[in-house]
């Protein structure tokens, strides 16, 4: 299997270790990591210029090498510690900047085959809300399977979080694990397709970002009756 990780945090803290726990329960595998924002360290401009080309992204070149890897990947692992009750700054830098990749955009048709969790902690509360950021995101690239795991570490860092509280997370990985393996089939569900629909139609009546979104349907053939998850 392979995986990738991205890290909302370049530090080596309790998101990270609970993300590189779950990874390394899956037997056979290859794990690619990344962290941000040491591996993509800008911020949206707003240019639009990766609307008509996103060669033209001046951040084309460090956003091309993360989500290379992120196309080739069975399972995506995101972590990301709770900021403000949300994720991680750099975690919502990536968000904008990957954001052709919507369903509104430019969808990749790998995307709709994938396996995803997004894993939050926190000293207290919030870890609901920063997970969500990223699974919204997901389920917009088209991933259609996601879990989330968040979790109250009361703690600034990993070697802080006290045996019982890691026992209990090394019991929760674990069971996590189980669900991803048993789940061998991966199917899109009605809310995905639905939204795949509205966006379809959209591209169809010229409603998109621009001509260049609607000649990349058409190229794929989703304009007509092909599909990005059709077999």
């Amino acid at each position: 299997m392979k995986i990738v990780l991205i890290h909302g945090q370049n530090h080596k803290g309790s998101s990270y270790h609970i993300g590189k726990m779950l990874a390394e329960q899956f037997s056979e595998n290859e794990i690619n990591e990344f962290f941000l924002p040491k591996d993509l360290e800008h911020f949206c401009m707003g240019c639009y210029a990766c609307i008509t080309d996103e060669e033209k992204c001046p951040f084309y070149a460090e956003k091309k090498k993360i989500m290379d890897e992120v196309e080739k990947a069975d399972l995506l692992i995101f972590t990301t510690p709770t900021y403000c009750l949300r994720a991680s700054a750099p975690m919502k830098a990536f968000i904008d900047l990957t954001f052709t990749y919507w369903m509104s955009h430019r969808p990749r048709k790998c995307m709709f085959s994938k396996r995803a969790v997004v894993i939050s902690t926190a000293a207290g509360a919030g870890m609901k809300s920063a997970t969500k950021d990223i699974q919204n995101t997901l389920f917009y690239w088209g991933v259609p399977y996601i879990k989330e795991y968040g979790i109250a570490v009361q703690a600034m860092s990993w070697e802080q979080v006290s045996d019982k509280k890691k026992a209990r997370i090394k019991q929760d990985i674990e069971k996590l694990e189980n669900k991803i393996s048993n789940k061998r089939n991966v199917y899109v569900g009605f809310k995905t397709k639905f939204m795949f629909g509205i966006m379809r139609m959209m591209q169809k009546k010229g409603l998109g970002s621009s001509p260049e979104d609607k000649e990349y349907w058409k190229e794929n053939g989703w304009l007509d009756k092909k599909r990005p998850w059709d077999k």
